[in-house]
């Protein structure tokens, strides 16, 4: 029993943060960074924001599911915890498997890319300043943001909320000032909206579009926050369906408005491929000198979803390593601080690695795969759940919202598959290599739990 207390994560978290802790994890280097990338792919600036709002419904179909999922099983570990319990442990393994190796080490990675680019777009003297070349300066500064919010996280839950509710009042506060003073005061032009860059209308347009979406629900990944700390969350059954569905809400018109701001600013044909879209805007909006100041302010609201993938990735492993399916000491929970410390040093090790390997879009289409897949199982398993009579909080939609959710899903993996098949080949060959692992992992419980149970006979 003293062992269990110990290794206990405490119920602290309240509606505000939790809304919070999903806005933060939606506002990030996605629609900071991936604008640029979708117009030169789709080309035409009304399919691009017409992307972005399906982008948005999918996601609230997906909170509305979830929402119901988190109240019926309000513990750590997100998908993980519901696919073990709906469906097998292997499921719920390769879930949090997925977790692992892309769905919080790649997005802390490509929030850190995202920052040391805007932070460069700023100051960009002070990289040759250092005597190395821009892409290494940009992988240190990478690294170095990591470390410091891993270590801010170390420090616990209470702590690392009050900083991460800080900087996610900073980022929404920097976007709607950004929007109220792009259309007021900006320098645009409307014309934008009816240019576009040259592309094919054939199937390729198809798969393209397919693979834009992918990258569009990277940005709006996060939806789904609140479940992965529902062992932290007090009065799960009131507060997480709430908190999902209000932040999604947010998100999604905050994310429409933003890109209608981009194309304004920017035209298609000079949007194209431009990583630091939002320094890009500022600048044809208002001059190269607003430019600096916010390009400096975006690098740090990346702080916020950085931070808050910091706070949620670890609760996955700690669930699994708790269950026995990953490994003993990531279930570790700091006798201090009460967070699962092992676990959040284990992912800064992770995402430090691939900062080190990939490029912003190679790492940003394996994520998106890896991480598509899951979901579809999840919400899916909702219809499990009803079936079972164990649902506790029936929301509206049933089952309309998740048969959309399902086949757009799908749809979207197929289409990016066939457009990027080296680096969705690479997504799934690696949660392939889960299966092996958890069958030593279950092997080793079960020889464990066998272990056990002929020593209590002989007693």
């Amino acid at each position: 029993m003293a062992r269990k207390q110990k290794d206990k994560l405490n119920r602290s978290l309240g509606f505000f943060s939790l809304t919070n802790l999903v806005i933060a994890n939606m506002i990030g280097a996605g629609i900071f960074t991936t604008s640029g990338l979708l117009m030169g792919d789709v080309g035409n600036p009304w399919l691009m924001l017409l992307l972005w709002g399906i982008g948005g419904v999918l996601a609230l179909c997906g909170a509305l599911s979830y929402g119901e999922l988190g109240a019926a099983m309000p513990q750590a570990g997100g998908e993980y915890n519901f696919l073990s319990k709906l469906f097998h442990p292997l499921h719920g393994f390769l879930s949090g498997w997925a977790s692992f190796i892309a769905g919080f080490s790649a997005p802390i990675a490509a929030s850190a890319i995202g920052f040391s680019a805007y932070f460069f777009r700023a100051f960009p003297d002070l990289g040759s300043s250092l005597g190395l070349s821009m892409d290494i300066n940009k992988k240190l500064v990478s690294i170095f943001v990591i470390l410091l919010f891993s270590g801010v996280h170390l420090r616990g839950i209470k702590f690392g909320a009050k900083v991460q509710n800080y900087l996610t009042l900073f980022k929404v506060l920097l976007v709607i000032g950004l929007l109220v003073i792009g259309f007021l005061w900006g320098k645009g032009d409307l014309s934008h909206f009816t240019s576009q860059v040259e592309t094919s209308s054939d199937f390729g347009s198809w798969k393209t579009a397919g693979l834009s979406l992918m990258w569009i629900m990277f940005a709006y990944s996060g939806w789904n926050a609140s479940v992965y700390v529902g062992s932290e969350i007090k009065d799960p059954k009131k507060n997480l369906a709430r908190s999902l569905i209000l932040g999604t809400l947010i998100v999604t018109l905050l994310y429409v408005l933003l890109n209608i701001l981009f194309v304004y600013a920017v035209s298609p044909t000079d949007m194209k491929g431009v990583i630091a879209i939002g320094g890009l805007a500022v600048n044809n909006l208002f001059g190269s000198s607003t430019d600096t100041i916010i390009s400096l302010l975006i690098s740090f609201a990346l702080f916020s979803s950085l931070s808050a993938f910091i706070i949620i990735g670890p609760r996955v492993y700690y669930a699994m390593a708790r269950d026995g399916y990953f490994f003993k000491c990531l279930a570790q929970v700091h006798p201090v601080f009460k967070v699962p410390s092992n676990a959040i040093l284990t992912q800064a090790s992770v995402s430090i690695i691939l900062v080190l390997s990939g490029t912003f879009d190679q790492i940003l289409t394996y994520m998106g795969f890896a991480l598509g897949i899951f979901p579809i199982l999840t919400v899916f398993g909702l219809f499990k759940l009803r079936k079972s009579g164990h649902s506790v909080l029936k929301l509206p939609g049933y089952p309309w919202v998740q048969v959309f959710y399902i086949l757009i899903s799908l749809s979207i993996l197929i289409l990016a598959f066939l457009e990027r098949p080296k680096e969705s080949s690479i997504a799934l060959l690696s949660l392939m290599a889960g299966i092996p692992i958890f069958m030593v992992f279950q092997y080793l419980q079960n020889h464990t739990n066998s272990k056990v149970s002929g020593n209590r006979s002989e007693d």
